[in-house]
């Protein structure tokens, strides 16, 4: 299923992170003592210079606000995160509001690898404010290269996680909890392709998980949250308008009151740039999302 064309209701592109132009990795929340939205994202070091793959480490969570879901304001990067001394590498925040307080669960990176081959962990936080957060451990799952978490509340008081496996084929793992802390591994969800970023919701009372693939967003719906059946890509194409320059990766979904938002980042440059400091350049889009017949649809 082709992408539809860009909602107009939203400006495209969406946001630009104003330190590094590399803002990707979204996931938008609502700040209720301020009665607005925040979006935390990876602030890739994209206008950084470029050492192996040192550009895509090192990077804080960027936050941005919004009354509006339309306009976003750069409010800076959460500052008390570090749980070792150093320049470290935070990717891919999951935010969410459960059980009396805000979680975030984060990929982590020690030092700023110039390489792929360094362990990667998720850590956990917990925040009474979504600015002030403290460290609550740092989870064990199946295996030591595991990122981009996904926190979905599957029953009262039962939430499962999803998330990238690097060293199982990057394929999506999952794991149960009762309290949001202690979390048990499950084992391997989702192993059709490689994939990253999945991100759990559930619209018009059915059960989706999205997830990046490179090749546009992999489509799943589930009975039951665990066993997914694949369904039609969308953000699978490119175009000239400015949200269809590259394909769309790594996406949040936003459900407030039957309506439904896709957030996600893609390339400033075309998908075949042969400058690499253009094709560093990340932006976040946003659209409408419904469910059309078995699929799931963006559009005006």
């Amino acid at each position: 299923m082709k992408q539809a064309e860009n909602n107009r209701n939203f400006p495209a592109p969406l946001f630009r992170d104003p330190i590094f132009d590399g803002a990707s990795d979204p996931t938008v929340i609502r700040n209720r003592a301020e009665n607005c939205w925040y979006m935390f994202y990876t602030q890739r070091r994209s206008t950084s210079v470029q050492v192996g793959f040192s550009s895509i480490h090192g990077s804080a969570i960027g936050v941005a606000s919004s009354t509006d879901l339309k306009s976003w304001l750069y409010r800076g990067t959460l500052e008390n995160l570090a749980i070792e001394h150093g320049h470290n590498t935070f990717w891919a925040p999951e935010v969410i509001e459960a059980e009396g307080c805000y979680h975030m669960y984060v990929s982590y990176i020690t030092g700023i690898p110039t390489t792929w081959d360094y362990p990667r962990h998720i850590l956990h936080y917990t925040s009474d404010n979504l600015w002030d957060w403290t460290y609550r451990g740092t989870l064990k799952l199946s295996s030591e290269r595991v990122i981009d978490a996904c926190v979905y509340e599957v029953e009262p008081h039962l939430y499962k996680m999803w998330y990238k496996d690097e060293d199982h084929e990057s394929h999506i793992y999952s794991a149960v909890s009762r309290d949001l802390y202690s979390w048990e591994a499950v084992g391997d969800e989702i192993s059709d392709v490689p994939q990253e970023g999945p991100n759990v919701f559930v619209l018009n009372g059915r059960k989706w998980l999205i997830s990046d693939y490179w090749h546009g967003l992999a489509v799943y719906e589930s009975e039951d949250f665990s066993h997914w059946v694949r369904r039609a890509d969308i953000l699978d194409s490119t175009g000239d308008d400015p949200a269809h320059i590259t394909l769309g990766h790594h996406a949040d979904i936003l459900v407030e009151q039957g309506e439904a938002y896709i957030f996600y980042f893609t390339g400033q440059a075309g998908e075949n740039c042969k400058d690499p400091a253009l094709r560093a350049l990340t932006a976040v889009q946003a659209a409408r999302l419904r469910v059309s017949g078995n699929h799931l649809v963006c559009e005006d």
